[in-house]
């Protein structure tokens, strides 16, 4: 994916220009376009990152455009950087406040590639690489090493090398130093140091080389992005000149590590959001790193996926059945393979591969940690880790699932004794059971309801990879136990030959339908039974505890997530609780002003996937 360029020979609008136009670009592949600025340009704008304005449309064989903004690349040089999207002849045009450039046109030829296009979500809850024509299922799995720009050149390409080995198809990274630390990116508000970025460049280059997405994140919290531009015309230029460089890269848009702890992050993330919305002419994914959830900021219009920082299942799993995006978990745990723990999500391979498997049953896509690795901390990074347990674990995972028709399998309840997906077709008003997963995550008797047919059985030992087969099952009910005891179990049951037979029904043949979420207080078959007092305060933090009211079959098991808000202060909502009790975490930034009307929702979801939810009004103070 690297972007070669040549001289334009032929004769054109362009030929005195002192401009550079890439040779034939293979598409889904950055082309480059450059332009020297001429001296008078150069004495009248001696900072072109702030003065010079350049952009271009592109057109496509097919006549769709693409508009491109330029990026300064330090002395005298404006880049437009683009990506076809299809092979043939590309036009374009310019626009710029340079009379030299504006309205001047050009073309350049691109190539097939056999690329399967860039990452977008698909399927409600999935990811596709989507080109023009066609929509590849895409397994999400991720790697965190947030500090992948400014660690020795060496050691990143070991690291990449060696994730991609692992099969491990994204590699997340934060563009700016930590706040701590000397700002490596930009020499002032202003001044980006150019040498800085071509070097971030070509790291991305190389992880595209091997097949890795980078996930850009674009600092470390919203507060770093104040600080560093303190104007909303500063940050507006950073978004644009980072939309601009890697645009045409292979990338997905992350833009804070976390945005809890920070005043007004919902508006500062809001603002930065929609301008990388309409700056990206590709429409790379957008989210935000989190501690706990990034759903919040959905309604704001420019997140098309939601992040985890947690690994509560109760919060993954209610959420999923709420929101119509794909869920990427973050940080549901890093592995201490020796590195040491910087945190309480940190553990060892054992407790990170359980976490890792009930993620997946929450249908989020994980993201890799290793405290040795991650960039996280004061643990500097170090290659000894690479080949960690947890890593190993990892292409166990990724093996397994791309056995299974991943991009429609969804959570699955009508299961006793572990936590499953599946994939259950409806044809005709009828249901048809095609493939079930089920984590077993402490061994013991497993009963599956499954749609009557005759089904392959096996146990999967997400260990080491071994598989126990089964002989065949045929009936609507599989009971039975994992070989042993000692350590969790993946039980699979699947139709492998009507698998097979549905590969020729496109990528989107699987509907999934949302449910309706049941508010209707009669209907709630339980009711908050603390905080019973109508106040709550900061300083003195409130016990909750639901109580049932209606005992069934499907209230035998329920998952519990308790969220708050002030909606009149719209910094969005905040997971305050989980389970049926426990002590309110309300965050002090949840509002600016004090009393202040909280609208509490507690969410519960029944043992058949039935979510209902209950809302109740309280004071809050400090």
């Amino acid at each position: 994916m690297s972007a070669r360029t040549l001289v334009l020979v032929a004769a054109s609008a362009f030929s005195a220009l002192a401009q550079t136009v890439c040779q034939p670009a293979p598409a889904y592949s950055p082309c480059e376009i450059t332009f020297e600025l001429s001296d008078q340009e150069a004495a009248d704008h001696p900072n072109p990152y702030l003065t010079v304005e350049l952009e271009a449309e592109f057109r496509s064989p097919r006549f769709r455009t693409f508009r491109v903004p330029a990026f300064f690349d330090g002395g005298r040089r404006m880049v437009l950087r683009f990506a076809p999207t299809e092979p043939g002849a590309w036009m374009f045009r310019t626009t710029s406040n340079l009379t030299r450039l504006d309205g001047r046109e050009g073309q350049f030829p691109a190539t097939e590639s056999g690329a399967h296009g860039f990452l977008h979500p698909a399927n409600v809850h999935h990811w596709a690489l989507v080109d023009e024509l066609v929509q590849t299922p895409h397994l999400w799995m991720g790697d965190t090493l947030l500090t992948f720009p400014w660690i020795d050149r060496s050691l990143f390409q070991t690291v990449v090398d060696t994730r991609a080995e692992q099969k491990f198809n994204h590699l997340r990274g934060v563009v700016l130093s930590k706040p701590e630390e000397p700002q490596r990116a930009f020499a002032s508000a202003d001044q980006p140091r150019a040498a800085a970025f071509r070097e971030i460049d070509e790291r991305i280059r190389y992880m595209n080389s091997k097949g890795i997405i980078a996930d850009l994140v674009l600092a470390w919290t919203p507060d770093q992005l104040v600080k560093l531009f303190p104007s909303w015309r500063q940050r507006e230029r950073y978004v644009r000149y980072l939309a601009a460089r890697y645009s045409a890269m292979h990338i997905t848009w992350q833009l804070a590590n976390e945005f809890e702890n920070t005043e007004n992050s919902r508006e500062l993330l809001k603002e930065i959001g929609q301008a990388l919305k309409k700056l990206d002419p590709f429409g790379h994914p957008r989210s935000t790193g989190a501690l706990s959830t990034s759903s919040p900021l959905l309604g704001d219009g420019w997140e098309d996926y939601v992040a985890y920082g947690s690994a509560d299942h109760a919060l993954g799993t209610i959420e999923h059945q709420l929101y119509a995006v794909p869920f990427v978990n973050l940080r549901f745990g890093s592995e201490d393979s020796g590195a040491g723990r910087g945190g309480p999500g940190d553990g060892d391979a054992g407790a990170f591969r359980r976490r890792l498997w009930n993620s997946t049953m929450d249908g989020q896509s994980p993201t890799f940690a290793n405290t040795g690795t991650s960039g996280v901390g004061q643990a500097p990074v170090d290659a000894k880790y690479l080949d960690s347990p947890g890593a190993k674990q990892m292409s166990l995972w990724f093996g397994f699932f791309a056995g299974t028709r991943y991009w429609e399998l969804e959570p699955y309840f009508d299961v006793t004794g572990g936590r499953a997906l599946a994939l259950v077709r409806v044809e005709d008003e009828e249901m048809e059971g095609i493939e079930y997963v089920v984590y077993v995550e402490k061994p013991g008797p497993v009963d599956v309801v499954l749609q009557k047919q005759s089904y392959d059985v096996e146990w999967f030992n997400p260990t080491n990879g071994e598989v126990v087969e089964l002989k065949k099952f045929k009936g609507d009910r599989f009971s039975g136990e994992p070989p042993d005891r000692s350590h969790d179990w993946v039980l699979h049951i699947s139709r492998e030959g009507r698998k097979q037979s549905l590969r020729s029904y496109k990528f989107e043949s699987s509907p999934i339908i949302m449910q309706e979420i049941e508010q209707v207080p009669q209907k709630i078959p339980y009711e908050i039974a603390e905080p019973a007092a109508d106040s709550l305060s900061l300083s003195k933090p409130a016990k909750y505890a639901v109580k049932l009211t209606r005992e069934s079959p499907a209230t035998r098991s329920m998952m519990w997530l308790w969220t708050g808000e002030v909606p009149a202060d719209q910094q969005g909502v905040r997971v305050i609780g989980a389970g049926p009790q426990g002590t309110f975490q309300i965050p002090a930034g949840l509002t600016n002003t004090y009393p202040a009307n909280l609208a509490l929702r507690l969410y519960g979801l029944n043992a058949h996937g039935k979510v209902y939810m209950l809302i109740r009004a309280y004071q809050l103070s400090q």
